[in-house]
């Protein structure tokens, strides 16, 4: 059974988080090199299903603004069974999440990184099963993501088989 919604903080946790997981996100991709301009990255065979590269920036402005809205509806459910497990498993998936644009695009970690999206996916999807006791609304928002993480999965992979020499993990560097 589901618990009621505080609105106002709904509302006061969005206004916080939508900012703050954008403003992460993108410095995260600055950070990290996850731009057009990685010169490593232009070297590599992509498959043919990889976007063009500013795609990638508007999915993940979508993705973490709805994953921050998931969350604020999570954090105003005050009552609610559950939730601080709830809030636990985002952010932990949060911080996973944050680790792959590093390893892969300034360390050139392929195989690594493959690794790191797969535990977030897991993490991610438990991150959701544990919104949906919360609210169905929140653990929906994260669906999207959740198929985001399969098709970046695919692309990291197939980056893995067509560049075995790319892989600094491989290299022992």
């Amino acid at each position: 059974m589901q618990t009621a919604i505080n609105r106002a903080s709904a509302w006061r946790a969005g206004i916080i988080l939508v900012p703050l997981l954008l403003a992460i996100g993108g410095l995260s991709a600055r950070l990290s090199g996850s731009t057009e301009d990685n010169g490593w990255f232009q070297t590599l065979a992509l498959s043919q299903l990889q976007p063009p590269g500013f795609v990638f920036g508007i999915a993940w402005s979508i993705f973490y603004t709805m994953l921050a809205i998931a969350a604020a509806l999570v954090w105003a459910h005050k009552r609610a069974p559950g939730r601080n497990l709830a809030l636990g498993l985002f952010a932990l998936q949060l911080a996973i999440n944050l680790t792959w644009s590093p390893v892969f695009f300034r360390m050139h970690m392929i195989r690594p990184a493959l690794a790191i999206i797969i535990v977030l996916f897991i993490a991610a999807t438990a991150a959701t099963f544990a919104f949906a006791r919360v609210s169905r609304l929140a653990a929906w928002l994260m669906v999207p993501y959740l198929v985001w993480l399969v098709f970046a999965s695919a692309l990291n992979a197939r980056v893995m088989t067509l560049n075995p020499n790319a892989d600094a993990f491989q290299q022992g560097v």
